[in-house]
């Protein structure tokens, strides 16, 4: 465990955060108070950070795989499936979004995205978890372009951005792809900002 650590607690859980790991803010807090997960549904955690919402969908799912393009964030929260006792049916990937899974498809796939609109100051897992290019649109866009040929017949979408890189534009291109949206929840911030929790279906 990397000598920077902090500790983080969602309800009866509680997660390590590694000094190159993002740590759970207000995006990812409404994203865990909102995750309604099925008994047996197999999920798919993108983005999965320090793992912790692949640690709460586990306590129902079949199966939860999370991804991260950082390293330290798949070692980070396989470390936390381990502490919360979850690991049985966690699988965790290093890789570049839906790269690694070929043909899969789930009942649920969470994203909480990379959403802020500025351009990253220098090549830093870290900062990678949270910029999304100049309109901030430049991960959530492929997601949406990739996203529904891994999802099941009646799967769903739940993604996490903010008002900055454009809600009406995700759920446009989400419509262009076959499927229809709704705001589930949302949560202001200073400075004219809204975290916004998108679910997106067939």
């Amino acid at each position: 465990m990397p000598s920077r650590t902090k500790r983080v607690f969602f309800g009866d859980h509680v997660f390590n955060v590694w000094e190159d790991v993002y740590e759970p803010a207000e995006d990812t807090f409404l994203f865990a108070e909102n995750l309604a997960v099925q008994e047996g549904n197999y999920i798919l955690d993108m983005g999965t950070g320090c793992g912790i919402l692949a640690v709460i969908a586990a306590k129902n799912a079949s199966e939860v795989v999370a991804i991260d393009i950082n390293p330290h964030a798949v070692r980070c929260a396989r470390q936390n499936g381990e502490l919360n006792g979850t690991l049985n049916n966690l699988c965790f990937i290093q890789g570049d979004m839906f790269t690694p899974l070929r043909a899969e498809r789930f009942d649920l796939i969470l994203f909480n995205t990379p959403y802020l609109p500025m351009d990253p100051e220098e090549d830093s897992w870290l900062e990678r978890a949270w910029i999304g290019g100049v309109s901030g649109r430049q991960v959530i866009d492929r997601f949406i372009c990739d996203s529904p040929s891994h999802l099941r017949r009646n799967g769903q979408i739940f993604l996490v951005q903010s008002t900055l890189s454009d809600v009406d534009e995700t759920r446009l291109k989400f419509k262009q792809h076959g499927l229809r949206t709704e705001i589930v929840a949302k949560r202001d911030l200073p400075f004219f900002e809204t975290i916004v929790l998108i679910k997106a279906e067939h």
